[in-house]
């Protein structure tokens, strides 16, 4: 059973920087998508960006472009998001998400995940 748990999340003011972090078991292939979903009260939940673990492409919603990036460290069994210059349309509830892949790998905005963390709190004040 795939495990994710959530860690990193805090109050910033704009402008700063959080890195949260997704440690996940259980994986039984090394070929996942693996993303970042987020959010905000009275909002749909909106997947700002994933990554494939077996090779190096990742995906980003336009609303974070230039500056989030996920990365991961496979050795630490853990993926990362690094979030600069914060806004306060950040703020939300941002869960880490996976789903194995099959054949050809797609990880992108389209992801339909099946695992999910219990999630952590970003709140960024203006």
């Amino acid at each position: 059973q795939v495990q994710l748990e959530e860690s990193g999340g805090g109050s910033v003011q704009a402008g700063g920087s959080l890195r949260l972090s997704c440690g996940y078991s259980g994986y039984t292939s090394r070929h996942y998508c693996v993303g970042w979903v987020r959010q905000a009260p009275g909002k749909d939940r909106e997947k700002v960006a994933v990554l494939y673990t077996g090779g190096n492409s990742t995906y980003y919603a336009d609303s974070v472009k230039g500056r989030f990036t996920i990365y991961q460290d496979s050795d630490k069994n853990t993926v990362y998001l690094q979030m600069n210059s914060l806004k306060p349309e950040d703020t939300a509830m941002y869960y880490c998400a996976a789903r194995r892949t099959l054949g050809i790998p797609v990880c992108d905005g389209s992801t339909q995940y099946n695992y999910w963390g219990p999630g952590t709190q970003v709140t960024v004040s203006s």
